[in-house]
């Protein structure tokens, strides 16, 4: 026989704070206090006043004028109201804009572009090992969906950067004539059509932005612009990839084995080579991007060199130095690299301040 469950105490009083025994009931045996919790709320006679209903209307369709309303919302699309004190985005803040833009599209094509000339060399070794041995289906099906997709890719990362970089070249243009203070003298239309018509766009392009380089670098107008060795590259890296562009296009109007075998060596080429157009066409625009920034303002710290001799030839010396290379640092312009002297054991550093800024 089990012994019986011993009972629980009951709970604290809340006016006296003595706990009640077991088994001593609802009221507290010291005060006669209520051990349960109360929350008293007050209500008024009658009850709480019930809401009155909502009266639901009949619906008596669209409102009705008996003339035309004069208020409503203007034609066009919708415009964000200029901001006070605000006025429209400058030419190189719009270049800016687009370089941010036109680097990843940039570089989704150089992505692209490789994969689809992987595909193709797998292409040309799956014909060659079909000279001797059967194909597998597999491996043809993902030979043709690799070619597939890297071809319309690119294709559609092409033109996308094809728009930008019209754009950004645009822009940029205006935004070199702006810094020298000059009108830019080639229109839109030129821009544009030194893009994209054959023929004309293996010199219009470099030519426009060797004008935006030369205006850039705050080069004296009537000097013949001279690219530098970067658009170089690239000028015959665009002119190579649009002659190989038109050259597969044309090679596949052609029929045959042998013709077909030369034409995936032909994309898988024209690939490679629209890859690596990408990849520098990136860093054209980030040089020419970063050459119409803003001036560096204030003064700055050159360091020159002072030859071996006397106290007062070194002094002499110094301040002739500093002088000819304050000179130098005026004549050369923004983006390029000063001239500097290289310094002997004999030499003796000395600082010297550049006033242009």
């Amino acid at each position: 026989m089990s012994a019986p469950a011993p009972r629980r105490p009951g709970p604290p009083c809340p006016r006296c704070g003595r706990t009640a025994p077991p088994g001593g009931g609802a009221f507290c045996p010291w005060c006669g206090r209520y051990l349960a919790a109360l929350d008293w709320v007050a209500t008024t006679p009658g009850g709480p006043a019930a809401e009155p209903a909502a009266r639901r209307e009949r619906y008596t369709g669209p409102p009705r004028y008996r003339t035309v309303p004069r208020w409503g919302l203007p034609v066009g699309p919708w415009r964000i109201a200029p901001v006070p004190g605000e006025g429209p985005l400058r030419p190189v803040d719009r270049a800016r804009a687009l370089a941010a833009q036109l680097v990843p599209v940039l570089w989704v094509v150089v992505v692209v572009s490789g994969i689809a000339a992987v595909a193709e060399v797998w292409r040309y070794v799956l014909l060659l090992f079909s000279r001797s041995d059967a194909l597998s289906p597999e491996a043809v099906g993902v030979s043709d969906a690799l070619v597939w997709f890297g071809g319309w890719s690119s294709v559609v990362a092409t033109i996308a950067a094809g728009v930008l970089m019209i754009s950004w070249s645009l822009w940029t243009y205006r935004a070199a004539a702006d810094r020298a203070g000059t009108r830019a003298w080639r229109s839109r239309r030129w821009v544009v059509a030194g893009w994209v018509v054959p023929g004309w766009n293996l010199v219009a392009p470099g030519s426009l932005l060797a004008e935006t380089e030369h205006t850039a670098l705050d080069l004296p107008p009537e000097r013949r612009p001279s690219p530098s060795r970067e658009l170089l590259v690239w000028w015959a890296l665009w002119a190579a990839c649009v002659v190989l562009g038109a050259v597969v296009l044309v090679w596949r109007f052609r029929t045959g084995t042998q013709a077909l075998a030369d034409g995936v060596v032909l994309h898988a080429w024209a690939d490679v080579l629209a890859a690596v157009t990408a990849w520098r066409t990136i860093r054209v625009v980030r040089m020419l991007t970063a050459l119409l920034e803003t001036r560096p303002q204030g003064p700055r710290q050159l360091l020159v060199s002072v030859p071996a001799g006397t106290a007062g030839a070194a002094t002499a010396g110094a301040a002739t130095a500093g002088a000819a290379t304050v000179g130098a640092a005026t004549a050369v312009p923004i983006g390029t690299a000063a001239p500097q002297a290289v310094p002997t054991a004999a030499s003796g550093p000395t600082a010297a301040v550049d006033p242009a800024g």
